[in-house]
């Protein structure tokens, strides 16, 4: 069991305020010892994932962002992120969604969905929501889905997708670009020794929504199969 400890957090801090390359390599130790505290706890939360769904992302440490910032066509020059992030992708073309983790000293959330569907996925879905949408509604206005993330995320547009009825009733969900799902922690919750326990009930919970969501993108309005 590898736990996020205090001393993670209060680098992420210290990051945050000294955030330039002289600091950073002169506390490049501290940085090393932080970076495999947090491959530990990807490690922990890989093997959870892995009892309940089939992810492809073969190990914590490749599920981690790196810490980075590309700061090309960025006005923000700070050359680091004062956060620890990572994601899992599910393996197979029919298993579709991703999970993500974001760990920072103010904030700390966990999410998942589809981030950036490309224009065929994204037909894909909104053909099946104008077709019946009573399916999805059914899942982000259940109780377990309210209780944990709320409401649907995600960009939209203002007015009516190409090719959709402006006046469809489903029109509030068929003008989605992105659609994401996400929790935020405490900074105790962070720090519980059975954190990795709760990040992965949370990824659990989004099953339903990733289910639904994998078949509208991988079959045709026959229920056949496209990819």
């Amino acid at each position: 069991m590898a736990a996020i400890t205090k001393s993670n957090l209060d680098f992420l801090k210290k990051l945050e305020n000294n955030n330039n390359r002289d600091w950073f390599n002169a506390n490049k130790e501290v940085y090393l010892a932080q970076h495999q505290n947090m491959i530990a706890f990807a490690d922990d939360l890989l093997i959870e994932l892995n009892k309940h769904d089939n992810i492809e992302t073969p190990t914590g440490k490749k599920s981690l962002y790196r810490i980075y910032r590309d700061v090309r066509f960025s006005k923000n020059k700070a050359p680091y992120k004062n956060n620890w992030a990572g994601g899992y992708k599910r393996a197979t073309k029919q298993l579709r969604g991703g999970y993500y983790f974001h760990i920072e000293a103010k904030r700390s959330f966990v999410g998942g969905g589809f981030w950036s569907p490309n224009k065929e996925d994204l037909q894909r879905i909104r053909e099946d929501i104008a077709a019946d949408d009573s399916e999805l509604r059914k899942i982000i206005t259940s109780k377990s889905f309210k209780d944990t993330f709320g409401t649907l995320e995600g960009e939209q547009l203002k007015t009516c997708p190409k090719g959709f009825d402006k006046e469809h009733p489903a029109i509030d969900l068929l003008r989605y670009k992105q659609f994401i799902i996400s929790k935020e922690f405490t900074t105790e919750e962070v720090l519980a020794p059975d954190f990795y326990k709760k990040v992965n009930d949370t990824f659990k919970k989004m099953r339903p929504f990733f289910d639904y969501m994998s078949e509208s993108v991988t079959t045709d309005a026959n229920g056949e199969s496209v990819v």
